[in-house]
């Protein structure tokens, strides 16, 4: 295959699983060539510890053949970032796939980029989606045209292979997903809301409560940046 060029957004305080899980997966795409974009080439934080470090800042990263945003907290600040937004919209032109892991979503929203898209994110803010001019759906995996997100977190490496089957094709995913021996089996089903108990929900919603009001108050700056 020709050459593809991934491009990742990094922020700070993003979700680690949300990059790494799409990133060992796609970077066995065929032809994958893996950047790492941050607004400078400082480490960047994760949610856990694990720093991260840019291979180019958004001046010298090359043009995505792949663009892919994940998601965490620092979601607040990126997408009212205007050098974030900017780069995003500017990747976004000239890739051939645009994509994001939880809720990433909303930097792609906050760019304009999923009005009148069909998209997915995490649960605990999938109707904030509407407020971007996206039509949310509930699924793992969501695809409208040449966009394609996925929902929260783990749904990630979920979503790398479904992008990789497109690109590469299904002989190829599958080869991937045995090789690293992808086969999951957790060991409780309660991982949506729709199969978690009533006081596993409700507690999951007690603690998610003070963090999405803080995304809407930045979400709605970032809306009026737009």
């Amino acid at each position: 295959m020709e050459k593809m060029n991934i491009v990742f957004l990094l922020f700070p305080n993003l979700t680690q699983l949300d990059f790494t899980g799409p990133l060992q997966v796609l970077s066995r795409l065929p032809g994958a060539q893996v950047s790492l974009a941050a607004k400078t080439m400082e480490p960047v934080p994760t949610d856990a510890v694990l720093t991260l470090n840019p291979t180019h800042d958004f001046q010298s990263c090359p043009g995505a053949d792949l663009l892919c945003v994940p998601g965490g907290f620092g979601i607040d600040d990126a997408m009212q970032d205007e050098e974030t937004i900017a780069f995003v919209r500017r990747q976004a032109e000239g890739a051939r796939y645009v994509s994001s892991v939880c809720t990433g979503a909303f930097i792609l929203g906050a760019a304009g980029l999923l009005q009148g898209k069909k998209a997915t994110t995490h649960w605990a803010y999938h109707d904030e989606l509407k407020r971007v001019g996206a039509e949310p759906v509930k699924a793992r995996v969501v695809r409208d045209g040449n966009l394609f997100t996925g929902g929260g977190v783990t749904a990630g490496i979920d979503f790398a292979f479904t992008l990789m089957a497109e690109i590469a094709g299904e002989e190829h995913a599958r080869a991937i997903q045995l090789g690293l021996e992808y086969d999951p089996a957790p060991p409780f089903d309660a991982g949506v809301p729709d199969k978690a108990s009533p006081g596993v929900l409700e507690s999951q919603r007690e603690r998610y409560a003070p963090r999405v009001a803080a995304f809407r108050e930045a979400l709605g700056c970032a809306l009026k940046q737009s």
